[in-house]
């Protein structure tokens, strides 16, 4: 026992995640790396073995070869660690696949997971978004003060046409600063992804939420926010959308994080359905979570694009989706964001029929536990 607590200690030091299967597949030893690393998946992997790693891991991929079983099988036949990659959270983790011999002739395999080092890109990144935040409040301030100069009243009939003219370009002007104030939001909201500092954020702000409460507050905000992008065709969508939810629901979760997703998802939901449509926003009890649909009526998605729908600056190749102008980036975010939560973000469609994206959130707990949902993330 004593030799194990030393060699626990060991891998509790060290930088990367390990996690060591025995031959039967089952989870025998980690440190606290992995459970960083991995978060609430960890507890998932103690309990299901190689199996459930072999599936979390090998989401996102394409390659055949970075699969989980093919690189057990190249690290069992070579004399050193074979070099694969997981995807997670947006982000590839580097890893390492290495058979372990023990004293009695029992193979274990051990997979060790690498924290990628985002210090550079991170700064340059940081650089290119300040500058063009800078750029865009700037560029906005000077076309409130054109427009405002423009609606003066005291123009003769040579300056209205002017006026005119330089009205349409600053709507020009005024369209491009909306996208690139939405695209530095979501590269904010990236970079947290792919530093992992959204668990963080998430950790610090997550609370208490009285779900009838937040929705109602949801709904009255999004009176102050344009939901839609400038060029999308004005309508009440306020009109379109119908919440019901069963009373009593509380949730833990982070508030800014859950509006920002419902607020992503209704947005499609919008602008892929016609103006005369109804939205359904449901939420209900499952279990350990809440489980909230968003449901349209809209175009929905080819069974072909299925796979592409939470992939980053991926959209879908229909007419009616590439029309509006997108950067195929939010539901990526919202995804990693969900799960972050300790939660989970999917959706069912049938084309020509509609769309129904699901959110699961944990559910409050009153008196917090060591088996709260929470802790590992």
């Amino acid at each position: 026992m004593a030799a194990i607590l030393e060699t626990q200690a060991v891998l509790d030091a060290l930088g990367h995640g390990v996690l060591i299967f025995s031959s039967e597949g089952k989870l025998v030893q980690h440190n606290i790396m992995a459970g960083s690393i991995l978060g609430t998946d960890l507890n998932i992997i103690k309990s299901e073995g190689w199996s459930m790693a072999t599936e979390l891991f090998d989401t996102g991929l394409q390659a055949v070869d970075l699969r989980l079983n093919v690189v057990k099988e190249q690290a069992l036949k070579s004399d050193r660690p074979i070099r694969f990659k997981i995807y997670r959270s947006g982000a590839y983790i580097p890893c390492w696949a290495a058979p372990v011999t023990a004293p009695n002739g029992s193979v274990y395999m051990m997979i060790t997971l690498d924290i990628p080092d985002w210090e550079i890109v991170s700064n340059v990144i940081d650089r290119f978004r300040g500058e063009m935040r800078e750029a865009v409040e700037s560029t906005t301030g000077h076309i409130n003060l054109i427009n405002k100069t423009l609606h003066q009243k005291d123009h003769d009939e040579a300056t209205a046409k002017i006026a005119r003219r330089l009205g349409g370009f600053t709507r020009l002007i005024d369209i491009h600063m909306a996208r690139a104030g939405r695209l530095i939001s979501m590269l904010d909201r990236l970079q947290d992804i792919r530093t992992a500092r959204v668990r963080d954020k998430i950790r610090d702000a997550r609370r208490k939420i009285h779900l009838e409460d937040f929705m109602e507050d949801f709904l009255e905000g999004l009176d102050e926010i344009s939901l839609l992008d400038p060029e999308s065709e004005t309508h009440d969508y306020r009109a379109r959308i119908h919440t019901e939810t069963d009373p009593d629901l509380y949730a833990l979760a982070s508030p800014y994080y859950l509006n920002s997703a419902l607020q992503e998802i209704l947005r499609n939901a919008i602008m892929y359905s016609l103006v005369g449509t109804p939205i359904h926003v449901k939420a209900y009890a499952k279990g350990a979570y809440i489980q909230m649909d968003i449901i349209d009526e809209g175009y929905g998605v080819r069974p072909k694009e299925i796979e592409r729908v939470f992939e980053p600056f991926s959209r879908a190749r229909q007419p009616q989706i590439i029309s509006e102008f997108g950067y195929g980036l939010a539901l990526h975010l919202c995804k990693n964001e969900i799960e972050a939560m300790n939660g989970r973000l999917w959706f069912t469609s049938e084309e020509n029929v509609g769309t129904t994206f699901s959110i699961w959130i944990p559910v409050w707990k009153d008196v917090e536990s060591s088996s709260s949902p929470t802790k590992d993330s």
